[in-house]
């Protein structure tokens, strides 16, 4: 299919992931047929659905964006552009048995935002060559979650990226206020050395990637030039960001694991979000070469999604770290949560002959270091 046996085996694992979930809404089934493993006691069935699209999105979005230059590869991308487009219209339309949750209690406001930034990254695919039906249930199903106020933490990323996403598709009544207090509640929750912040307090763990930094650089990017007191922080944004990508290589063990710290493990890979957005944009710094970015990872999506009980007998995620480990789960994590593991599939997005493909392979930071092999020093930002 492809000619790089890494690029195909990221491909085929994307698309497994994927599968069950687009190919139920594309039959309107995803509510009847889609199992929601939860944590006992806790009542996620009337979000799980909307995080299960919008997160597998999220991660897919730049690989339906992009003609493939290969042939098989881009019969696959086409046919799969068609079915995330029937998903949107499916868990929009209002008259669908599979209409997702946008307006009732506050967990709508994360993934619609997530599906805000699925669009934001395939604006062709996933928004223009949408029905005029589909685009007025989109818009109508994002302004929903104005009703009500994000959670005081990287919450804010949540209503601003979908008014950013409002901005994009043109709508006049976008607000840059909801966009303001993000960009600078951030800038006082800002810490040093790539690192924010998640709220007054700070937590070691890994929202930083999940959501901070890619988020708040697609924000500037988007917005950014509407207002100069935005545009003077774009550069201090992307920096940051570029600082936690490089810290977030170093801890790929040789092994291809990585500390289980912090909340939200079940997303799994999709921890490594921030270090693949810049993979993407082209920017990663000068001690990052993107073939041991893509080394590095190859093994670690390997280990992870070959670790028995991933899936179940049907092909869906389960909650777990590696495999099947529902105790980790928290009170908000159920099925659909997990979809966030595929961020990491970002650089699909790239063309194959990119560096970031097409170069041979090689040892990463830690791999390096505990062969007795020279790495650059580590300087903080």
């Amino acid at each position: 299919m492809v000619n790089n046996k890494q690029r195909e085996y990221w491909l085929e694992s994307m698309l497994k992931i994927a599968n069950p979930v687009l190919l139920h809404l594309k039959d309107r089934t995803l509510k009847k047929e889609m199992p929601v493993e939860m944590k006992e006691g806790t009542n996620r069935e009337q979000f799980s659905h909307l995080e299960a699209l919008a997160r597998l999105l999220a991660g897919m979005a730049p690989w339906l964006e992009q003609v493939c230059e290969n042939s098989d590869e881009e019969k696959l991308r086409v046919k799969y552009a068609e079915l995330a487009r029937e998903a949107i219209d499916a868990g929009t339309d209002q008259h669908s048995p599979d209409y997702m949750n946008f307006s009732d209690d506050f967990q709508p406001i994360v993934d619609t935002a997530f599906l805000a930034h699925a669009l934001l990254r395939a604006p062709n695919e996933l928004w223009e060559k949408l029905d005029a039906r589909v685009k007025q249930n989109v818009i109508l199903a994002l302004k929903t979650t104005r009703t009500r106020k994000p959670i005081f933490s990287n919450w804010l990323l949540f209503s601003a990226i979908i008014e950013a996403f409002l901005y994009k598709a043109g709508e006049k009544d976008w607000d840059p206020m909801r966009i303001d207090y993000a960009i600078k509640q951030f800038e006082q929750w800002y810490l040093g050395d790539g690192v924010y912040s998640d709220g007054t307090e700070y937590h070691h763990d890994y929202y930083n990637s999940f959501v901070i930094h890619p988020m708040l650089v697609d924000l500037i990017e988007t917005v950014g030039a509407e207002y100069r007191d935005w545009e003077v922080l774009r550069e201090s944004i992307i920096k940051r960001s570029q600082r936690y990508a490089v810290i977030q290589e170093r801890t790929i063990s040789p092994e291809g694991t990585f500390p289980p710290v912090g909340r939200s493990l079940a997303y799994r890979f999709g921890v490594f979000q921030c270090l693949v957005h810049h993979a993407l944009r082209g920017d990663l710094p000068n001690e990052l070469k993107p073939a041991q970015v893509r080394s590095a990872l190859t093994t670690l999506i390997k280990r992870t999604l070959e670790a028995p009980g991933t899936f179940t007998e049907s092909g869906w995620l389960t909650i777990g770290f590696s495999g099947h480990q529902p105790e980790i789960g928290e009170g908000y994590i159920s099925t659909g949560s997990v979809y966030l593991c595929s961020a990491v599939f970002l650089p699909l997005g790239l063309q194959e002959s990119d560096p970031f493909w097409s170069e041979p392979s090689m040892e990463w930071t830690s791999k390096r270091v505990w062969s007795g092999k020279a790495i650059p020093i580590d300087h903080a930002l």
